[in-house]
């Protein structure tokens, strides 16, 4: 006999006499309620099991692919082949766990490259990715634009502190100029102690120290210790995909101007 889940009310006249009763009082059937009898059970497995046993599976259902645990959506077989499971069914592969079925949801496989850089075309799988691109100065058509030069057209195209108010402490001064000391020499050379590349000249180093090229970051005194870049600041935004390209404020001649 069918039951109120919440009242636990019996209706023998049938489903629909329940179903109106629940309609009119907000409350709701059954959990786990087989989808052909008035059998509930007390979980999805169990539920399964029986209309399986019993050929109770309607006309239209969604078995997941690793288990005989039937759901009446596709949303909620895919839910649970990934939660509990961590299967996806796209690529008909199984992960070792929950994190790395999220990651592999994240990668270009699902995501596919939509953010493109504004200089070169490449497109990146994330916003932080193509921050990176840049900061680093690993663009070919943008080898001069360094982590300076993005802080400047982020406080220009956000001025208002929408994305970088509370996240850059970062204010437009004179640009920071890098020198080493004697202290350089190691004997053959003058070595650079971040990438350990070595020059003849100790001008040839200052020169490698103050270029965009740089493979290391050197330390940044105005910027807060808790972000090294701006890629950072994209993940504590829970990876909102910042679309970069829209932050170029019409046209390439920002970054000229920066």
């Amino acid at each position: 006999m069918y039951e109120c889940g919440d009242c636990s009310r019996r209706f023998p006249s049938g489903w629909r006499a329940r179903n109106q009763h629940c309609d009119a009082t907000g409350h709701s059937i059954p959990d786990f309620e087989c989808f052909t009898c008035d059998e509930y059970f007390d979980d999805n497995w169990d539920r399964s099991e029986h209309m399986h046993d019993y050929y109770h599976l309607p006309d239209d259902y969604y078995e997941c692919a690793k288990c005989i645990e039937v759901f009446e959506t596709k949303s909620e077989v895919t839910k649970h082949e990934v939660e509990r499971h961590y299967y996806c069914g796209d690529c008909n592969r199984t992960f070792n766990n929950l994190n790395n079925i999220r990651m592999h949801f994240n990668s270009r496989t699902h995501r596919g490259e939509t953010i493109k850089c504004p200089f070169c075309k490449r497109n990146f799988v994330t916003a932080t990715g193509l921050t990176h691109h840049i900061e680093n100065s690993a663009c070919p058509n943008a080898p001069n634009v360094n982590r300076e030069q993005m802080y400047k057209l982020v406080r220009k195209v956000d001025p208002n502190g929408l994305i970088s108010k509370k996240l850059i402490g970062w204010k437009e001064s004179p640009q920071t100029r890098y020198e080493a000391t004697d202290r350089a020499w190691n004997g053959d050379g003058w070595e650079c102690y971040l990438c350990h590349r070595v020059f003849g000249k100790l001008e040839s180093l200052n020169q490698h120290l103050n270029s965009p090229a740089l493979p290391v970051p050197l330390p940044q005194p105005q910027l807060s210790a808790r972000l090294q870049d701006l890629g950072c600041y994209h993940q504590p935004l829970g990876e909102r995909e910042l679309q970069f390209h829209a932050l170029r404020a019409g046209s390439e001649e920002d970054w000229q101007h920066c």
